[in-house]
């Protein structure tokens, strides 16, 4: 796993939950711009039984959020080629996103709740400027909150998380 940035560096730390575990373990993945195409992202095609799919110029978001979840043995939402939206109706709706929560938004983007500020959702996805990373997206433009179908029980540590300009807030975060 590539290091994450100092402002992120916990989540190195937190035990679970699992989709969030193995979903950093793709970090920094990047796709390649014009005629070659990122192997990563290809092995993931294969993985997830889309070999006839030969670049990484897709929509990749919801490809990266399946390869998390298949290693983290949660099911897919749908059998087909995963879409960002289709993770709409995954798991269990939530009011509150917390620590793990999968994300979909409006402009057909999903991604992994790691954190929040007061207007925007600090997101771990694929595709986010051509790389799996965390970024920053706004809260007004949340479609739906999901939350992974535990096999057990929900983790302890799936809480909300204020972040400031340094990481975990104590309080509500006032800056970004």
């Amino acid at each position: 796993m590539v290091k994450l940035p100092l402002r992120y560096a916990w989540l190195e730390h937190e035990p679970a939950p699992r989709l969030l575990r193995e979903a950093l373990k793709l970090y920094g993945t990047r796709e390649i711009i014009g005629r070659q195409h990122s192997p990563a992202i290809l092995t993931w095609l294969k993985e997830l039984g889309f070999s006839w799919i030969k670049d990484d110029e897709i929509p990749w978001c919801g490809t990266a959020l399946a390869v998390a979840a298949t290693r983290a043995g949660v099911a897919l939402p749908h059998p087909e080629m995963p879409r960002a939206f289709w993770w709409a109706g995954w798991g269990t709706p939530v009011g509150t996103p917390m620590l793990g929560d999968v994300l979909v938004f409006a402009f057909s983007h999903v991604g992994i709740y790691v954190g929040e500020d007061l207007t925007h959702y600090h997101v771990a996805g694929g595709n986010q400027n051509n790389t799996f990373s965390i970024a920053l997206f706004p809260k007004s433009a949340l479609k739906a909150a999901r939350r992974t179908p535990w096999k057990v029980a929900q983790p302890a540590n799936v809480r909300q998380i204020w972040i400031d300009s340094k990481g975990i807030a104590p309080t509500v975060a006032t800056t970004r």
